[in-house]
C-alpha cells in the first residue's frame, strides 16, 4: 500500500523521465526561463505529421523546437493552405502568449524534438520576473530582426541571391542545414524545388557551393 500511495503522489512531470523518447530541457531555454518555470516544461520527440495545435482552439502552451522542423499554416482566400512560418530551431506559437485563440496550424514536418510550455506559467512569470522579462524581449527582438532579413530576401528576384542570402545570414559561417531536404527548403524561399534543385546544381559545378551530409555550405567560407 505504501508503495500504491509513493506512485500516486509524483509529480506529472516525474511521469515524463519513465519515457523513453523523454529528452532534457534545451539549453538555450535553461538560461531563458526562470528556474521555477524549468519543472513545468515537457521535453519529447515528435514524429513527423503531428500537429502540436489547430486554428481556433485555446492557447494552452506554446514550443521551442530544439531540432526538427515545424510549420505554421493557415487557410489561404482560394482554400489552400499557406505556410507562415517554418521553425528549424526556436519558439512557434509564442504569440498566443497575448492570444486567445490559435491563428493557424503548427504542424511537425520533420523528426523534431520540442519542449512544451505552458502558456499561464510564463504569464505569471512575466508579471513577477523583471529580469525574465527583459530576456523574453531581446529574444523577441531577435526574432523581429531574422524576420527583417526574410523579407529583405524575399524581395530578391533569383532563386540564387534567395539562396545565397539564406546562406550568409542565417547559416553559420555560410552553413546552414537543409532539414528535411530541399523540397522544404525551396518552400522557405518562396520557390519552386525544380528551380532550387536546378540552383544548387548550378552553384555546384561552378564550385560555389558544397553539399555536407545535411547542410549547404558556401564554398569559399571557411568554418570558425
Amino acid at each position: 500500500m505504501a508503495e500504491v500511495l509513493l506512485i500516486q503522489a509524483k509529480k506529472p512531470y516525474d511521469q515524463y523521465h519513465m519515457q523513453p523518447n523523454f529528452t532534457q530541457l534545451h539549453p538555450e531555454l535553461t538560461e531563458l526561463l526562470p528556474k521555477d518555470l524549468h519543472a513545468f516544461c515537457v521535453t519529447a520527440v515528435h514524429q513527423k505529421g503531428e500537429r502540436l495545435f489547430a486554428t481556433g482552439s485555446k492557447p494552452v502552451s506554446m514550443f521551442f523546437i530544439g531540432s526538427g522542423e515545424v510549420i505554421l499554416e493557415r487557410l489561404g482566400a482560394q482554400g489552400g493552405a499557406a505556410v507562415v512560418q517554418r521553425t528549424r530551431h526556436g519558439f512557434v506559437g509564442e504569440a498566443s502568449l497575448q492570444s486567445a485563440r490559435y491563428h493557424c496550424d503548427g504542424k511537425v514536418i520533420a523528426v523534431s524534438e520540442i519542449t512544451k510550455i505552458p502558456i499561464e506559467h510564463v504569464r505569471t512569470a512575466m508579471d513577477t520576473d523583471s529580469a525574465f522579462a527583459s530576456r523574453w524581449i531581446a529574444m523577441l527582438s531577435r526574432e523581429v530582426k531574422r524576420l527583417r532579413l526574410q523579407c529583405e530576401r524575399m524581395s530578391l528576384n533569383k532563386v540564387q541571391d534567395r539562396l545565397i542570402h539564406l546562406l550568409e545570414t542565417e547559416g553559420k559561417s555560410g552553413k546552414y542545414p537543409l532539414g528535411s531536404g530541399l523540397k522544404s527548403l525551396a518552400s522557405e524561399l518562396g520557390v519552386t524545388h525544380e528551380a532550387l534543385y536546378r540552383c544548387v546544381s548550378s552553384l555546384e559545378k561552378e564550385a560555389r557551393l558544397m553539399r555536407e551530409s545535411g547542410f549547404l555550405k558556401i564554398a569559399n567560407i571557411h568554418a570558425d
